[in-house]
C-alpha cells in the first residue's frame, strides 16, 4: 500500500476510481500473497471493494485499540492492517463458513513475535464480520500453582512454567471438544501470571455462550517431537550432558500434546528473521517495564530465562523443521523491529 493511495482512501473514499484501480494493481503485484488470499484478475475488483468497506467499518475500533495499547495509528500499522490482518480475518471467516462448525486456528510464535496482538486485532475484525471469536492462549492451560509445585518437586529442572509438561492437556482437550460440538455455555480457563509473586495460577474462568472461531496461540502450539538422537549435536545453549537429557525429556513430553494439536483446523506461524531476536525483545520489554516503576529482570537474569526455554525446545531443532513442513498453512515473517514482513505458504 502506497502513501498516495492510502491518503486517497481517506480523502475520497472507496468509490474513487483511481484508488480502486491502484489497490487492485497492488494486490496482484505480489503473486504469492495473491494466491494465499485467493486473489485473481477475475475477482480482484470485488476483493478490493469488500476489503476497503471492511477497512472503513473497522477503523474506529482499530484506532481505539491502538490508543488503548499506547500505540499511534501510524502509516505502518494501517499498512499491516490492509495487507495482512484484514485479508487474513476474511480468510479465517471463509474457512469457518466452509467448515460449517467452529473453526480452530492455531498461531505459533516465540516471545515477542506479536502473536497476542495478532489475535486481538483479528478478533476485532472477525467480530465486525459478524462472528464470535475466542482468544485462547496455551498459557491459559497451565496446571494450577499447587500442581506445578508438586511437579517441580518431582523434576527440579522445571524451574519456570512454560515448557512441555507444565500444562493441563486434558483441560484443553475438553474445552476444544466442547467448542467443536457446539456446547453452550462453555467455561474457558484463564491464567493470572501475577498470582503468587509472578509464579501464576488459575483465575476465574470466562463464560462463553457461543464461539464461531478460536484463535489458539502459544510459543509451541503445533510443535512436533523430533528424533532423540538429534540432540547429540544440538546447538547452544544445549551444551552439557544434563542439557541434552533435559532437551530429550521435553521433546518426549511433546508426544502428550499431539492430541491437542490434532484439534487445530489450521496453523499459522510467526517466524522472526532470527530466533535470537527473542532475547533482544525480552530485554527491551523488561527495560520498558522497569521505566514504568514495575519490577523486572536485569540482562543476566533475562539471558538465563530465555536460555532455559531454548534448552527445553530449541527453535533451530524444533521450529525450523516444522516451518518447512506441510503442517504449517501460513508463515508470517517478523522483522527485528517487530513489524510483519513477507508471508508465504508451502501451497503457494
Amino acid at each position: 500500500m502506497t502513501d498516495e493511495w492510502l491518503n486517497k482512501f481517506f480523502t475520497k473514499g472507496i468509490t474513487d476510481a483511481y484508488w480502486q484501480v491502484s489497490a487492485q494493481e497492488e494486490a496482484l503485484t505480489d503473486s504469492v500473497r495473491a494466491k494465499i488470499f485467493g486473489i485473481t484478475p477475475e475477482n480482484v475488483a470485488q476483493v478490493i471493494l469488500e476489503r476497503s468497506q471492511l477497512l472503513k467499518s473497522v477503523l474506529p475500533t482499530f484506532s481505539q485499540f491502538c490508543q488503548t495499547n499506547l500505540e499511534m495509528l501510524s502509516q505502518a500499522m494501517l499498512q499491516v492492517l490492509w495487507d495482512l490482518w484484514l485479508p487474513l480475518a476474511i480468510k479465517i471467516v471463509s474457512s469457518r463458513q466452509n467448515l460449517g462448525r467452529p473453526f480452530i486456528q492455531g498461531i505459533l510464535g516465540g516471545q515477542g513475535t506479536g502473536k497476542t496482538t495478532m489475535c486481538q486485532i483479528l478478533s476485532l475484525i472477525i467480530q465486525q464480520l459478524g462472528y464470535c471469536t475466542l482468544c485462547l492462549s496455551l498459557d491459559d492451560l497451565y496446571k494450577t500453582y499447587s500442581d506445578r509445585l508438586a511437579l517441580t518437586q518431582q523434576d527440579p529442572r522445571l524451574i519456570w512454567r512454560g515448557p512441555p509438561g507444565t500444562h493441563d492437556i486434558d483441560l484443553g482437550l475438553i474445552l476444544l471438544d466442547q467448542i467443536h460440538e457446539g456446547k453452550s455455555p462453555i467455561s474457558v480457563p484463564r491464567f493470572d501470571k501475577s498470582a503468587y509473586s509472578g509464579a501464576g495460577d488459575r483465575t476465574t474462568p470466562e463464560i462463553f455462550t457461543h464461539v464461531d472461531i478460536v484463535l489458539f496461540e502459544g510459543w509451541f502450539v503445533g510443535v512436533q517431537p523430533i528424533e532423540p538422537q538429534t540432540f547429540d549435536t544440538a546447538p547452544p545453549p544445549i551444551v552439557t550432558h544434563e542439557d541434552r537429557a533435559f532437551a530429550r525429556d521435553m521433546n518426549h513430553q511433546l508426544q502428550a500434546y499431539l492430541p491437542l494439536w490434532s484439534r487445530l483446523d489450521s496453523l499459522i506461524a510467526l517466524e522472526p528473521n532470527d530466533y535470537h531476536c527473542s532475547l533482544q525483545w525480552r530485554k527491551q520489554a523488561e527495560k520498558k517495564m522497569i521505566t514504568t516503576g514495575k519490577s523486572g529482570m536485569n540482562d543476566a537474569e533475562i539471558e538465563k530465562f530465555v536460555n532455559y526455554f531454548w534448552r527445553s525446545l530449541h527453535p533451530e531443532l524444533l521450529i525450523k523443521p516444522l516451518l518447512k513442513s506441510a503442517k504449517v498453512d501460513l508463515i508470517v515473517k517478523v522483522d527485528t523491529n517487530h513489524s510483519f514482513g513477507a508471508i508465504y505458504s508451502h501451497y503457494s
